[in-house]
Order: C-alpha cells, then sequence, then structure tokens
C-alpha cells in the first residue's frame, strides 16, 4: 500500500508540475521577419489584416523601402517614378493592397499598391506636394494627409478623388487621418479652440472626442476598429496615456508597471484587443490590454534574444504585427506574434479530473486484488 501511494502521489506531483508549466507557457509563437536584402538589419512593421500579411519599411541596398511581409518572404516594393530611393508603408487590407508614402519626381506623395503597381493619389488643392497616407479599408478608401492652401489637412480618398475632411471647430493647426474602417469611419487629430484633440470622422462630421481628465488639451486617435472603438493616447495627470474610446467614454488603459512618461495604442480588433507600447524603466515595451489588463508582451513570448518594442496592429486572430530590438546582434526586425494553438493541451481543471481519474483507477485496482485475495 504504502508503494502504491508513493506511486500516486508521484503521479500527482507530476501532473501539477505540468499544470504548473503550461501556465507559463508562451501564449504567442514568434516570427522574425527579418529585412530586405542588402539593408542594415532594420525593419519596422506599421500594419497587419486577418490573412497575416505585414506592412512596413525596410532599409535596403538601395534606401528605405516599403514591403509587404507575405508567406514567410519580405517583398520590396519599391517606389514611385522619379523617387528617390525612400518609400515606406503604412497599412495593408484584407486583399493585400498597401498604403503609405514614397518619394516621387514632385516630392513626397501618398500611394496605394495594388496588384504589384504603385499609384501616387495626388494631393488637396494648392498643396506644396506632399502627402502620406496611413490606413487603408477592404473597399479600397485611403485617409491620410495632405498639405493644402490652408495648411496640413486629414483626406479621404476614395475612387480617384481625394476629399478634404476639414478640422475641429475653432482648429487653426490643421489636421491628420490615420486610420479608417469597414464603415468608412476615419480617425485622426485636429486643431480645436481647447487645443489639439482627436476626432472620429463619420457621415461628414467630425467629432472631438475629448481628453483623459488632467489632461492639457492634447489628444490623438491612431486606430480604429471595425466596431467603431478608437484607441490612441491622451495627455492625463499623470502623463501620455492609452485610451480606449467606446460609445462616447475614453477609457485609460494606464501602463507596464514600472511605467515611466507614458503610454500609446496604436490599433485594436472587434474583440477589443488593444496593442502599442509603454514605457518602462529600461525603454519602449509592446503591450497587450485585453479585458481591463494591460501585458508586457514581452512576457507572452518566448524569445530570450529579443526586447519587444512596439506593437503596431492586431487582426482578428489575435496575430499582432510590430518591431522589436534582437539584444544579442543589436539589429532592429519587425515581427509577428501568432497565438498559440492551445486546442490539444488540456485546461487545469481538465488536469485535475485526470489526476482524480488516476486515483479513481488505482482504488478501483486495490479494490478488484483484495477481493480476488479473498
Amino acid at each position: 500500500m504504502r508503494f502504491r501511494l508513493t506511486f500516486f502521489g508521484g503521479v500527482a506531483g507530476v501532473m501539477l508540475a505540468m499544470i504548473a508549466g503550461a501556465a507559463g507557457a508562451a501564449q504567442y509563437v514568434f516570427t522574425d521577419l527579418g529585412d530586405l536584402p542588402g539593408g542594415f538589419d532594420q525593419s519596422e512593421a506599421r500594419g497587419n489584416n486577418n490573412s497575416g500579411q505585414v506592412a512596413g519599411g525596410s532599409y535596403a541596398a538601395t534606401g528605405s523601402r516599403a514591403f509587404l511581409w507575405s508567406g514567410g518572404v519580405m517583398q520590396n516594393l519599391g517606389d514611385l517614378p522619379g523617387g528617390t530611393d525612400s518609400s515606406f508603408a503604412t497599412g495593408v487590407n484584407d486583399t493585400g493592397q498597401v498604403v503609405g508614402y514614397a518619394e516621387a519626381a514632385t516630392g513626397a506623395r501618398a500611394f496605394l499598391w495594388s496588384g504589384g503597381v504603385m499609384q501616387d493619389l495626388g494631393d488637396l488643392p494648392g498643396g506644396s506636394n506632399f502627402s502620406v497616407a496611413s490606413g487603408v479599408n477592404n473597399t479600397s478608401q485611403v485617409v491620410g494627409t495632405s498639405y493644402a492652401a490652408t495648411g496640413p489637412r486629414a483626406f479621404l480618398w476614395s475612387s480617384g478623388v481625394m476629399q478634404d475632411l476639414g478640422d475641429l471647430p475653432g482648429g487653426s493647426n490643421g489636421s491628420q487621418a490615420r486610420g479608417i474602417n469597414e464603415t468608412g469611419q476615419v480617425v485622426g487629430l485636429s486643431g480645436a479652440a481647447t487645443g489639439i484633440r482627436a476626432f472620429l470622422w463619420s457621415s461628414g462630421v467630425m467629432q472631438d472626442l475629448g481628453d483623459l481628465p488632467g489632461g492639457s488639451n492634447v489628444s490623438e486617435a491612431l486606430g480604429i476598429s471595425n466596431a467603431g472603438q478608437v484607441v490612441g493616447y491622451s495627455g492625463a495627470t499623470t502623463g501620455n496615456r492609452a485610451f480606449l474610446w467606446s460609445g462616447g467614454v475614453m477609457q485609460d488603459l494606464g501602463d507596464l508597471a514600472g511605467g515611466v512618461d507614458g503610454s500609446f495604442a496604436y490599433g485594436a480588433n472587434d474583440a477589443g484587443q488593444v496593442v502599442g507600447l509603454s514605457y518602462v524603466a529600461t525603454g519602449a515595451h509592446a503591450f497587450l490590454w485585453s479585458g481591463g489588463l494591460i501585458q508586457d508582451l514581452n512576457d507572452l513570448v518566448d524569445a530570450p534574444d529579443w526586447t519587444l518594442i512596439s506593437a503596431s496592429g492586431v487582426n482578428s486572430s489575435g496575430q499582432i504585427a510590430g518591431y522589436g530590438f534582437n539584444n544579442r546582434f543589436g539589429t532592429t526586425h519587425a515581427f509577428l506574434l501568432t497565438p498559440v494553438t492551445t486546442a490539444a493541451v488540456p485546461e487545469p481543471a481538465t488536469w485535475a479530473l485526470m489526476i482524480l481519474g488516476f486515483g479513481g483507477v488505482g482504488a478501483a485496482l486495490r479494490r478488484r486484488r483484495l477481493s480476488v485475495a479473498a
């Protein structure tokens, strides 16, 4: 009997150790996206789509280049005709269309890359040959910023026409668009009578989203989900803070433990997951905010040589794009985090039932042996 109890205790110990190991296991698979050939080991991801494609910028032998990463391959998107070796991608939609900005013969211009062709989107009337695209939805609507006769202006480009979205009442410092969702809602920042404010533009109306309590009249919207939730940052009593705006309420997402100098939110999905960066004592760290909890993404991956600096986008599957620093080789690379599939790993409650099951089987075998002996 003593042997059997010791054996069972050993099985239980192993099971409990497995539970502890499962609880502390990496929650994401880390993929280093590398950089373009001939580069200087520098790349950054700025957006990802629901197909797992990632867009951003990488240094190549010929200069800074916009890239699209898909299926393990980083593609150089080139630049516009007459460009001076400089382009950068800022977003990608589910059909693989990419937007960003590139040097052209006439200056820096917003572009839409589709099917291998990079299109110059031009700029607003009276502009000084400068425009930047920052987001695109699945109907090929593009948003960004263009200089016009009255200064920088948020724009919405659709079917070849660039529309000036204006600015908030009392604004004198222009406006900039940062993101767009599938319903055509646009977010960004605009000068207002009260300072620089985050805005939500919908059906021709630009709404001031305000700022957090104690803020110094500065806020900026950087992304929007299809559910209409807006993320960005706002001045607050404790400094700049990442926010989630939903249903008219701006929520302070806080910062990571030991945080200093604020936090910034860049992307959100329809499940309410938010990603961005938060400054800690050792520098910037990428974060995931979900269900009221902010977590350091460095604690959720098995990538000992890396410091994940910033997360820029999260798709409907929970994949997260961003960039990090390799402490071993001194390189900065774009990354993609993919949630670990846990279907084959029993939950702790399941493990407990299994342990009880082993105990039940052992007891039954002991009763059977006693019965046979009698």
